[in-house]
């Protein structure tokens, strides 16, 4: 917190996240603190206003399921007498077909894997919790006891009253009318109430939020859309009510519909209807719209024929009651259904925190507040970055298209490896045309198109039919078996992957270029020139943010691959204003291909017998070489305990290398290979990934890579708190486990179980062929893993026996 007791901050925007926001920032003890309001203060007219304030905590998301429940906990705690600002009333989603009610059982376990809990109940069940619902049209429901409803006005006025009482200070009808920049740092708010001098601007104007970006030429890429709601007439069931809500809320996704008691009637939500995006330059200004800027006119013809029939069939006492009145509310929406969050590395001092519903709104507040404070959130949020998005994903063209998508698809069952259908092709590499004649299936990774698997390798199934696990259900879905015959090939011959989308490719060069990055990572980077090492980047609370490769190409010069725009976003904003140090993204200029596989060395020395001459290489070494025509800067490596080269050119010459390739590997039988058979290679081999097995809520010694870490260099980010860390032993460890059932595969996030009590869950999931069994990473308690009990993993309410394979090394050498 040095220093950040004297920054001035202003926040725009005095809905529920800029209140939250002033709150929790005010709690942690900064004074200098101004909101400012184009509206009047509290009831804005932005969405938090006319929001129904439904608060469905769990979801497949962690880091959303963890904001909502610090949510819940936040506005439980401000509630007082005669003024609550939740109501504990449940929740119950219903399912009217069969791959609803799975995924409810689906849910149920990852919400043990987060820590909540959720309850699948029978037809008959879900009338007990919920008496106003007809049972004949549904096959059970899920209830989550914990969920209510939150009144975010109450909220608002109780931190507003607790951040004043701290010295910050709240304008009403203060328009923001420009934002100063100087040399890349926010330096003060225009407004028509006056300027106010900023060190740190957050901005949380909602749906307007494009509008302050634009100011300071930062793209806040998210999507206004109008969204329907309607209020009943009383209901006879509910004539004797007067809490403003007793009954839990309901949720039909099925058929796209939300309901929540209002009094004696019943508010209803429909995603049924057409999109009805809106743009920002055509929402009114509070004043001018007939009711408020966030409040669209009712369009009767989206509602009035199947959604109001399927509201009746599921709640009978309305065919009674009939419609009151209706709204079509905006609300913001973006390309991946997560909120956009932090500071924006095109300008210092400029913070984000938008597209955010009232569901996660206090615990963005607290992360924000922690964030700005403290250097990093408790929470990881790296999937919420505002830096997330690489230049692609800033064009309206993408970004509005993917978020009406986001829209339409909202109550959709969602599988993992489902594709996005809109905004495709905004990036691909130079090898494009020979994957499509290769017949790859592609998904999207980072804007690229990467191939998944290749149709081309459908005549090899029949070669390993006898080995190949065949699976069936939820784990067969966007799956094809050319994905276990890519695995099983590599085994005995060789493949080539394309390396493009793998990762964010930088060049960090100039005087203190060494010094910058010993700083920035957890091990010696003073190598020889020519070498690679991976090593890892902490945070300041000692947290992982990305495990990294670096190739020193010159004495002053590095070649660093990390995971993508957020991490490299990381780096940059670490280097000062007065620093010599260059970082360039090298990324859409390069391209990169991979040879791996039994005989990927065997074929490399075939295609040039001087340049790949095996005595003359050792793994870890890095050469600039020609292959054919191409100047290639090559790796020599191993991944899963195979050969494996990675080469690395420009685009122009990415067609040449393919095909060079491709020429020489005919003896050996090489195929081309899919993201897909290389990620089950990682998990067979047991090698971690960042951000899937662990992220930046852990630390080294708890995922087992802390021999990454030398903590005889003088310093480096977050070297003290990952020594405090370290003393107070780990919360969580990394563990291996194998499924007794060999015909059994799991996709991940799944609870782990050790005798009925829940002791962590699935990361990665896999199979191990050279075992004939599901292989699994799992984040366990500690206890459970010196306890080595009888553990189980519940996939869809059944539970399966698994047996650990390797002790954590933190675990072993105690």
């Amino acid at each position: 917190m040095q220093g950040m007791e004297k920054k001035k901050m202003v926040i725009i925007g005095a809905g529920v996240v800029g209140c939250s926001i002033a709150y929790y920032l005010s709690k942690m003890g900064l004074r200098d603190i101004t909101v400012i309001e184009q509206g009047p203060l509290f009831e804005t007219g932005g969405s938090t206003s006319h929001a129904p304030g439904l608060v469905f905590q769990l979801g497949f998301s962690k880091v959303l399921t963890t904001l909502a429940n610090q949510t819940v906990e936040a506005f439980k705690e401000l509630s007082h007498a005669g003024q609550p600002s939740f109501y504990s009333v449940g929740s119950l989603e219903v399912a009217n077909t069969k791959d609803r009610l799975d995924d409810l059982k689906r849910k149920a376990g990852v919400g043990k894997s987060w820590g909540m809990e959720a309850f699948v109940l029978t037809p008959e069940e879900c009338v007990e919790k919920c008496a106003l619902i007809n049972p004949d049209n549904i096959l059970g429901g899920l209830y989550v006891p914990s969920d209510g409803i939150a009144k975010p006005l109450h909220a608002v006025d109780t931190m507003a009253k607790f951040a004043e009482s701290c010295g910050t200070k709240f304008y009403g009808h203060a328009e923001v009318t420009g934002v100063e920049v100087v040399d890349g740092q926010v330096k003060a708010v225009e407004t028509s109430a006056g300027r106010f001098e900023a060190d740190l601007i957050i901005c949380c104007a909602g749906f307007w939020g494009p509008r302050i970006g634009e100011m300071v030429g930062v793209t806040i890429p998210l999507q206004p859309i109008a969204h329907q709601y309607v209020f009943s007439n009383d209901l006879q069931e509910l004539a004797g009510e007067s809490e403003e809500v007793t009954a839990p809320l309901i949720r039909d996704q099925d058929n796209a519909m939300y309901f929540r008691q209002v009094f004696n009637g019943i508010g209803i939500g429909s995603y049924q209807h057409r999109p009805l995006p809106v743009e920002v330059s055509d929402i009114s200004k509070y004043g001018e719209a007939k009711e408020m800027p966030s409040v669209k006119p009712f369009t009767p013809e989206d509602f009035f024929e199947k959604p109001w029939q399927d509201a009746k069939r599921l709640i009978p006492g309305l065919k009674q009651a009939g419609v009151k009145r209706g709204i079509n509310g905006i609300f913001s929406f973006t390309p991946d259904g997560m909120p956009l969050l932090g500071e924006s590395q095109k300008v210092r001092g400029f913070w984000v925190a938008e597209a955010i519903w009232v569901t996660h709104s206090a615990g963005v507040g607290k992360q924000m507040a922690e964030w700005i404070v403290n250097g990093a959130p408790t929470v990881d949020l790296e999937l919420c970055d505002i830096n997330r998005f690489d230049t692609y994903g800033q064009s309206p063209a993408y970004y509005k298209k993917r978020s009406i998508e986001n829209y339409e698809k909202v109550y959709d069952v969602h599988h993992p490896f489902m594709p996005p259908e809109t905004s495709r092709d905004m990036r691909v590499s130079p090898y494009y045309m020979r994957q499509k004649t290769a017949g790859a299936y592609f998904n999207e990774k980072s804007g690229w198109e990467q191939p998944q698997w290749y149709e081309a390798n459908d005549s090899l199934v029949a070669n390993y039919e006898n080995t190949i696990l065949k699976r069936k259900g939820w784990s067969a879905q966007y799956w094809s078996p050319i994905i276990e015959v890519e695995q099983l090939h590599l085994q005995q011959h060789v493949g080539l992957y394309d390396a493009t989308a793998a990762k964010k490719r930088l060049e960090i060069s100039g005087e203190g270029a060494l010094a910058f990055l010993q700083q920035l990572t957890t091990s010696n980077m003073d190598i020889p020139i020519g070498h690679v090492t991976s090593t890892l980047m902490l945070h300041e609370l000692a947290g992982i943010k990305d495990e990294i490769k670096v190739i020193r190409t010159k004495a002053s010069t590095f070649f660093v691959l990390c995971t993508g725009a957020v991490e490299a976003s990381w780096m940059k904003k670490h280097v000062s204003i007065s620093s010599q140090v260059v970082i360039q993204d090298v990324t859409s200029g390069m391209c990169g291909l991979g040879v791996i596989g039994a005989k990927a060395s065997e074929m490399m020395q075939a295609l040039d017998p001087k340049t790949f001459d095996s005595s003359e290489w050792e793994v870890g070494q890095a050469k600039d070489v020609f292959i054919g025509n191409a100047p290639v800067l090559a790796v020599c490596d191993t991944y899963a305990g195979t050969d494996r080269w990675e080469f690395f050119t420009t685009f122009d010459q990415g067609l040449q290398l393919w095909d060079a390739l491709f020429e020489a590997g005919h003896r050996y039988q090489l195929v081309p290979v899919g993201d897909r058979a290389l990620e089950s290679i990682r998990i067979e081999s047991l090698s971690l990934r960042s951000g899937k097995d662990y992220w930046s809520e852990h630390d080294p010694y708890e995922v087992g890579l802390d021999h990454m870490v030398d903590l005889a260099k003088p310093t480096f980010i977050g070297k003290q708190a990952l020594i405090d860390r370290k003393e107070k032993g780990p919360k969580l460890l990394l563990t291996t486990l194998l499924l007794d059932d060999p015909s059994m595969v799991v996709m991940g996030h799944e609870p782990v179980v050790d005798e009925g009590k829940v002791v962590g869950f699935v990361t990665s999931a896999g199979y191990k062929y050279s075992i004939g069994k599901g292989i699994v990473y799992a984040l366990l308690s500690p206890e459970a893993v010196n306890r080595e009990g009888k553990l189980s993993i519940e996939y869809f309410g059944q539970c399966y026996t698994a047996k650990m394979m390797t002790k954590p090394a933190v675990i072993a050498h105690q």
